[in-house]
C-alpha cells in the first residue's frame, strides 16, 4: 500500500532523446511493488513537448491541467484540463503544450513486462488449469 502525497514524489526530467521541457513524477511504479500497472503524472512547460515514439501498449491518460495536442503521424488532436486520452499500442505520438500553463496530465501503462511476468509466476492461480493442487 502507498499513501503520499504527489509533490513529496521527485519530479525529474524526461531525458528521453526528443523531450523538451518536460518532466515525470513515478506516483506508483515498479519500486511500489504494483502487480499490474504504473503510474506517472508528466509536467510539460508551455512550448514543450514529450519524444514522438511508439511503444508495444496503449497508454491511458488524464488531463489535469493546460491545453496541448496529441501528435500522430497522421494528426494533430485538440485536448484539454478534464479530457481522457487512449492511445492505441504501437501508435507514434507525443504530447505537446500549447497552452501558457503548465501541462500536467496522469499516464497509466502496464507494468514492464519483465516485471509482470516474475509476479505472475509468483502469484500462480492454482485453478487456472482447471485443476487444483493436480485433484
Amino acid at each position: 500500500m502507498k499513501l503520499e502525497h504527489y509533490t513529496k514524489i521527485p519530479l525529474e526530467e524526461v531525458t528521453m532523446e526528443g523531450a523538451k521541457k518536460a518532466k515525470i513524477r513515478w506516483l506508483i511504479s515498479d519500486k511500489d511493488d504494483p502487480p499490474n500497472f504504473v503510474m506517472r503524472m508528466f509536467e510539460v512547460e508551455p512550448g514543450g513537448f514529450t519524444p514522438f515514439h511508439a511503444h508495444e501498449w496503449e497508454h491511458e491518460n488524464f488531463i489535469l491541467e493546460g491545453s496541448g495536442v496529441l501528435v500522430t503521424k497522421d494528426d494533430e488532436l485538440p485536448f484539454k484540463k478534464g479530457d481522457v486520452i487512449y492511445v492505441d499500442p504501437f501508435m507514434e505520438h507525443n504530447y505537446k503544450n500549447t497552452g501558457k500553463e503548465t501541462l500536467r496530465f496522469l499516464c497509466l501503462i502496464p507494468l514492464e513486462k519483465t516485471n509482470k511476468e516474475k509476479k505472475i509466476k509468483q502469484n500462480v492461480n492454482p485453478f487456472a488449469s482447471g485443476k487444483a493442487n493436480n485433484c
